[in-house]
C-alpha cells in the first residue's frame, strides 16, 4: 500500500495528534505514505466566500502537485474537510469543461497542469477498503476488551459524495473498533452535524447540536472520529454544552488512529494522548496498557 499523504492545515495545528498517529498506525500496518511536495491550504470553509472559482483553485493547486510527484498512487487525506475540498475539484471538473480550462489558467501561474488522473481518499476509505480487519486485529497487542466505543463521521467525509458508505447510516468504522476488542455503541448519530463552523457564526446553534450528540453518547467510554472540526467542537465545548443542558459532560472524544495505536502498543509519542483535552483518569483506568496513556 502506497499513497500521496496530504496532511491539510489542521494536522499541523490543532489536529497534530491526528496526524502522528495517522502516520503511525499507517506505517505499522505496512502503508507506505509519501507526503505531497510543496502541499498548500485547501480553502477549507471558508474560500468560497471570498470567491468561487478561488475554492476550486485552491485545492485543485494540490492535485496539480500530486499529479507533478513521480510516484501515481491515490492521495490519502486524513481531513474531511480536505478530502471533501479535493474530491469536489475530481467530481466538478468531469462535468463542467469550463470551469477545468479556468482552473487550468489560474494553476498556469505556478506552471501547474490539472489533469484530473489521480483519486483523492479519505483515510476512513482506506481503513475500510484496503485494510481487512483482520490485519488490523493482528496488530491489537492490548485489547481493548470492556471499552464501548461511539463512531462519529460527520458530515463531510460523507456527504455529498456517498464514496465508501452510506451517510445517513454508516458503518464503516465498526469492523475496526470491533478489531481493536472493544465493542460498538449504538445510536444513530454517527452522520450527524456536529455544527462546524456555526461555533464562529452561529454560537447558540452550534452548542445545541454539540449538546445534542454527547447526549447521545452517554453510555460509551469513548467517541472515535475521523474528522478534526468535529473532534474540536465535540471536545472543546463540553463544559458550555453542560451549562445549556444543566448536566456535566466528560467524554473523550479520540481520533480513530488514537485508539487503533493504543491497541497496537504504540509508543506514546506517537499516540499523543497528551494533545486531547478530554481524557479522564476514569478513562485511562479503563485502558488495557496505561504506559502511552500517561503521555
Amino acid at each position: 500500500m502506497k499513497y500521496i499523504y496530504y496532511p491539510g492545515c489542521s494536522l499541523e495545528g490543532t489536529a497534530a495528534e491526528y496526524n502522528i498517529s495517522t502516520k503511525a498506525v499507517l506505517n505499522a500496518l505496512g502503508a507506505e505514505l509519501v507526503e505531497l511536495e510543496d502541499w498548500t491550504c485547501c480553502g477549507a470553509t471558508a474560500a468560497e466566500g471570498v470567491s468561487h472559482l478561488l475554492s476550486f483553485a485552491l485545492p485543485a493547486r494540490n492535485l496539480a502537485a500530486a499529479e507533478k510527484m513521480k510516484i501515481k498512487c491515490d492521495i490519502l487525506v486524513p481531513c474531511s474537510a480536505c478530502y471533501l475540498n479535493l474530491k469536489r475539484v475530481e467530481r466538478e471538473i468531469r462535468e463542467d469543461p469550463s470551469l477545468f480550462k479556468k482552473i487550468n489558467q489560474v494553476l498556469e501561474t505556478e506552471n501547474l497542469v490539472l489533469k484530473g488522473t489521480l483519486k483523492s481518499r479519505h483515510l476512513m476509505d482506506v481503513l475500510a477498503s484496503d485494510v481487512p480487519a483482520a490485519d488490523i486485529a493482528e496488530k491489537v497487542v492490548h485489547p481493548m476488551t470492556g471499552l464501548r466505543i461511539a463512531p462519529y463521521y460527520g458530515c463531510q467525509c460523507l456527504r455529498p459524495y456517498a464514496v465508501f458508505d452510506d451517510p445517513e447510516e454508516p458503518t464503516t468504522m465498526e469492523p475496526v473498533i470491533k478489531a481493536l476488542g472493544a465493542s460498538v455503541h449504538e445510536w444513530d448519530m454517527g452522520g450527524r452535524c456536529c455544527g462546524a463552523s456555526l461555533m464562529s457564526t452561529a454560537p447558540e446553534a452550534g452548542i445545541e447540536l454539540v449538546a445534542e450528540l454527547l447526549d447521545a453518547a452517554q453510555g460509551a467510554d469513548a467517541v472515535a472520529t475521523v474528522c478534526p472540526m468535529c473532534q474540536m467542537n465535540l471536545e472543546a465545548y463540553q463544559k458550555r454544552a453542560s451549562k445549556l443542558r444543566h448536566t456535566h459532560y466528560e467524554i473523550p472524544i479520540l481520533y480513530l488512529p488514537q485508539l487503533m495505536g493504543l491497541a497496537m502498543g504504540l509508543p506514546g509519542d506517537q499516540v499523543r494522548l497528551d494533545l486531547n483535552l478530554c481524557v479522564p483518569d476514569d478513562f485511562r483506568r479503563k485502558l488495557p496498557d496505561a504506559r502511552p496513556a500517561q503521555m
